[in-house]
Formats: C-alpha cells, structure tokens, sequence
C-alpha cells in the first residue's frame, strides 16, 4: 500500500521539504552571483567557461536562480519555477561541467545533475497542499461548480 494513502499529506510534506532544500541551495547561488560576484563577473567567468551569448546566460542565471528558488521556497508558481530551474542546470551541465566526470569535487556535473533533477521533479509534481499554488488552486477549485461535492 502506497504511505501516502496511509498518512494524510505524507506526499505534501516531502514537496514542502523537498521545495524548501533546493529553493535554498538555488537561492544561495543566486545571491552570490548578485552579491559577491556581480553580473560583471559572472558575465567573464561565463565568456571564460565558453558560455554562449556569456552576458544574457549570465543574467538568466543569476535572477533564475535566485527568483525562482524564492518561487520554490514558498511554492508560487512551482511548475514554471521548476522548468526555468531546470533549463538553467542544463545549461550548467551541457557548457560546463559535462566533461568532468560526476564528482563535484572534480568540476563534475553531480550537484547539477541533482538540482536539476529536483527542479525538473518539481515542476512535473507541483508544490503540494503547504504552498502558495496549494492555497490559490484549493480555492479555486473549492469555487469551481465542477469540483463541488
């Protein structure tokens, strides 16, 4: 038997949890991006790294990372945060790290591919019932004369 039959909002609260985690590791490297680096920096370590259109991916990356880990933390627009997410680690592991091996420690893609992989859970997933999106469309739902019992 599935738990999540068993335990009421099992499956919610590993989404909360799961949210939460990788909204703080995506928010922290958005925030040194903008922070301790700045785009300028960031903009040469891509043109270095032989990122494509380095200024653009620079920016993409840092605000993604940032706004949509924020998205993720409170669970707003979940889906869209999590495919945003999920394209910046493609980027990351097609231009950078691909051709190291999986180990982190070496440059490896391992870190990429697990954000990655989390995002990309989570935008098929959603947030869950604990999040902004949870409470908009539990109420929108909760109106919907289809959706009434």
């Amino acid at each position: 038997m599935n738990p999540a039959t068993r335990i009421p909002h099992l499956s919610d609260l590993g989404l909360l949890i799961g949210r939460v985690a990788v909204g703080v590791v995506f928010v922290a490297h958005g925030w040194q991006k903008i922070n301790d680096l700045g785009h300028g920096a960031v903009a040469k370590m891509f043109e270095g790294m032989d990122v494509p259109v380095a200024s653009l991916s620079a920016y993409y990356s840092t605000w993604v990372e940032f706004l949509a880990g924020l998205a993720l933390i409170v669970g707003a627009a979940v889906p869209i945060a999590g495919l945003l997410l999920a394209i910046d680690m493609a980027g990351a592991f097609l231009f950078v790290h691909k051709g190291n091996g999986v180990f982190v420690a070496e440059n490896g893609y391992e870190l990429v591919l697990a954000l990655g992989g989390a995002a990309i859970l989570l935008a098929f997933a959603g947030a869950g019932r604990f999040s902004v999106d949870g409470l908009i469309f539990s109420r929108t739902e909760s109106r919907d004369p289809q959706h009434a019992t």
